[in-house]
Parts: structure tokens; C-alpha cells; sequence
């Protein structure tokens, strides 16, 4: 229950967080181009990227009729799961590498595999 509770609220830390950055590079953007960014949710535009993420759970998803259901379904999950063998590969402090040669071979396999879900 305990580690439940600690990768749930990783989760929601990393989630806001993104979402934190996702402000504060749209601020810097705005200033950039001469303009104040995103201000029209509230105060300076801090419930901006909350207010994106509910417009996006809500959008239709939309499939061609001449489209193939299964690669259409299948190359979101293959790139989702290439990009967590390659973060599996990277050493963290509790989880020391194995072998060096070997984490390096995973992480360009699969990243020259990545390829492959953009393309369908």
C-alpha cells in the first residue's frame, strides 16, 4: 500500500511539474515574440497547461475509414514501450547497470527502432 501510495504521488508530482514547464515555456516564448503569453485562464496564465490537458481528454478521436485498425492501434504502444526499454537500459541509483556493452546495444537498437511507429 505504501508503494502504491509513493508511485501515485510521483506520478502527480511529475505531472505537474510538466505541466509548470509547459507555462513557463510558453511565458518565455511570449516574451520572445514581444507578447505576455498565455494570461487568459487566470492570474498570468498559471491553470493554462490544466485547462490544455482538459481539452485534450476531450477531443474525438478520429480514424480514417481507410486506415488500418490494428497499426493504428499498435504503433502508439510500440513507441510507448521502445521508449521504456530504453529507460529500463539507463542506470538509477537503485538499480546499478549489469553490463555496460549491453544497456549501450539496447539503447541503440531500440532508438533506431523508434523509427519505425512514426513511419506507419
Amino acid at each position: 500500500m505504501n508503494m502504491l501510495i509513493n508511485i501515485l504521488l510521483s506520478t502527480i508530482s511529475i505531472l505537474v511539474s510538466v505541466a509548470f514547464y509547459t507555462i513557463l515555456e510558453r511565458k518565455l516564448l511570449g516574451y520572445i515574440q514581444i507578447r505576455k503569453g498565455p494570461n487568459k485562464t487566470s492570474i498570468m496564465g498559471i491553470l493554462q497547461p490544466f485547462s490544455d490537458a482538459i481539452k485534450l481528454f476531450n477531443k474525438q478521436i478520429s480514424m480514417p475509414n481507410t486506415s488500418n485498425l490494428k497499426t493504428t492501434i499498435l504503433m502508439p504502444i510500440m513507441a510507448l514501450l521502445l521508449v521504456m526499454m530504453i529507460l529500463l537500459a539507463l542506470p538509477t541509483q537503485t538499480m546499478p547497470p549489469v553490463d555496460l556493452q549491453q544497456n549501450i546495444l539496447t539503447i541503440l537498437s531500440s532508438s533506431k527502432l523508434s523509427v519505425y511507429p512514426i513511419m506507419f
